[in-house]
């Protein structure tokens, strides 16, 4: 399996420290706010890899912190902590903001069909952790005090540009140095604040009362739960130049070395050329699709669409075309189970078609091996299930990709028709058998006007639920 690794810009192999063992952490959601399907785009793709390397036989411990506490408006240490500022916007209290936000978020998780993780861990539970890791990486001389903090040493680590290929000449000219006018360097960051005594989170410290900077969490927590070495780490192509940059400067001023051995980024889902933010409007989440009449699977189906290091522009007629594609996908299965549960026998597969099955198999696994590549796996899923194969046989392999996929065809079945449209459709059914076919049609439009679609089969009505673009 190989992997396009910011660390060394490249495309490579991902060898495990461990033999069959992988430990992947992930940078969560900060809790002030809700997760919008801008934001689930990371955790559909970080999800379809874990379920990759997991049906390869790899055993995986995936890791994934929530920040609720130390996260500033300003992605450097500047403004007010996120979540004091959703507190104060909802009138209610920090930890009442993180619990309302965090189910937001799981929610959207299980909608999308998200693996959790075997360890989901809060800011607010590791201070005790985050205070060691600071301890650490002040003995070993990488800290100083102003009057912000304790500030991490920028200068004590020489390539701390490298990662994401910073020209610092040019920050320094555009610093803010009214922010901490004591700092040796204008990126030099807060591992423990101190100076804003109305924060409402604060702990005791070798430093004085305060709180976490937001970048000292996910180091702590990662070596917590994955050791002082592990195998990836992700987050958003936004996380480069500043928390991976200074996660990377805190593990070497704690452990003089690298943590993660391979640091994945994903690029955005954007809305119609746009990047989502509740000022521009735009800020959909998973449960508004589901109310426009979407299945949240369209969507998981329409990332997986996309490459993860290009993104993907999301509007309303791609997750329609999404929509339609995952219905004849499920409608294929559906209707292939129904056939082998009923009076198709099965039979073995001829020479020629199990080479055929085989070059699927070969050719699905190559695609998904090679830098998560789900949109040619896609496309194998497709030429597969238009092949002159069985359908029983092209059910088994789709329900096998989809231990990968997650796009929830294990669990398809008919969907719960509400008894009025029921109703509607026997009352258009003895209306259309008597002749009545204006009265039958107003029936139908009934029908449609309550979100469904009715469609006349030779086994009877069938209905499927409408999704509305507007």
């Amino acid at each position: 399996m190989r992997i396009f690794n910011t660390l060394t810009r490249q495309v490579e192999e991902i060898r495990p420290i461990k033999a069959g063992r992988v430990g992947v952490y992930s940078c969560g959601p900060t809790v002030y706010w809700n997760q919008h399907i801008g934001h689930m785009y990371a955790y559909v793709q970080w999800d379809t890899l874990v379920r990759l390397m997991r049906y390869q036989g790899l055993e995986v411990k995936w890791v994934m912190n929530i920040t609720d506490v130390g996260h500033m408006v300003s992605d450097e240490d500047e403004g007010e902590d996120k979540m004091e500022k959703g507190a104060r916007r909802e009138g209610l209290t920090v930890e009442q903001i993180a619990k309302k936000y965090i189910d937001q978020f799981l929610e959207s998780m299980d909608l999308l069909n998200v693996s959790r993780p075997d360890v989901l861990c809060r800011a607010t539970e590791h201070i005790g952790e985050q205070i060691e890791l600071i301890k650490k990486i002040e003995a070993n001389g990488f800290a100083y005090k102003t009057q912000t903090g304790l500030v991490f040493d920028t200068g004590k680590f020489p390539r701390y540009a490298d990662f994401a290929q910073l020209n610092l000449e040019d920050q320094e000219a555009g610093a803010r140095v009214e922010v901490d006018p004591e700092k040796k360097n204008p990126w030099d960051f807060l591992l423990w604040v101190t100076n804003q005594p109305n924060h409402v989170m604060q702990w005791d410290s070798p430093w004085g009362r305060g709180f976490p900077g937001w970048h000292i969490e996910c180091t702590a927590m990662s070596v917590k739960y994955l050791g002082e070495r592990f195998d990836i780490h992700t987050g958003g192509k936004e996380h480069k130049p500043v928390h991976h940059t200074n996660e990377i400067a805190q593990a070497y001023g704690a452990f003089r070395h690298q943590t993660a051995n391979y640091w994945l980024h994903n690029d955005w889902l954007v809305f119609d050329g746009e990047k989502m933010s509740k000022s521009l409007g735009n800020n959909v989440l998973v449960t508004d699709l589901i109310e426009k009449g979407f299945s949240p699977m369209a969507l998981r189906y329409l990332i997986l669409t996309s490459h993860y290091r290009k993104g993907i522009n999301f509007t309303w007629s791609s997750i329609a075309g999404a929509q339609s594609a995952w219905d004849k996908i499920k409608e294929f299965v559906k209707s292939s189970m129904f056939n082998v549960q009923g009076s198709m026998r099965r039979t073995g597969l001829s020479r020629e078609k199990l080479k055929k099955l085989e070059g699927f198999r070969e050719r699905f696994m190559q695609a998904v091996s090679e830098d998560m590549g789900w949109p040619g796996a896609l496309a194998v899923v497709w030429e597969m299930m238009k092949s002159n194969i069985a359908d029983y046989d092209k059910v088994d392999q789709l329900l096998d990709w989809d231990q990968i996929l997650g796009l929830g065809l294990a669990g398809v079945g008919e969907e719960v028709v509400p008894e009025e449209v029921k109703k509607l459709g026997q009352e258009r059914d003895q209306l259309r058998k008597a002749g009545k076919y204006v009265e039958g049609d107003a029936a139908r439009m009934q029908i449609e006007k309550l979100g469904w679609i009715i469609e006349d089969t030779k086994m009877g009505p069938k209905y499927k639920k409408m999704f509305n673009v507007q």
